[in-house]
């Protein structure tokens, strides 16, 4: 089942970019729109990414990334 969302006061510039942009692409405003929210959402949120990272355990090198660095560049 679908439903419809309406959104208010678009400012006039930013619907005359959304319009030109659905234009470039061959779509309908509306389509072009519901595509970009639903690539907004593909990506996470910016608290499940902060949690994703917290949750990573603590990784220590061995050497300094400075020593790691001048190692790589003397393999080049």
């Amino acid at each position: 089942m679908t439903t419809m969302i309406q959104i208010r006061n678009v400012p006039e510039p930013l619907h005359r970019q959304l319009k030109a942009r659905a234009a470039l692409e061959g779509v309908s405003m509306s389509r072009f729109i519901l595509r970009e929210i639903e690539r907004a959402l593909e990506r996470p949120s910016r608290r499940e990414l902060l949690d994703a990272i917290g949750s990573q355990p603590e990784f220590v090198l061995d050497r300094s990334p400075a020593d790691i660095l001048r190692e790589e560049r003397g393999l080049r």
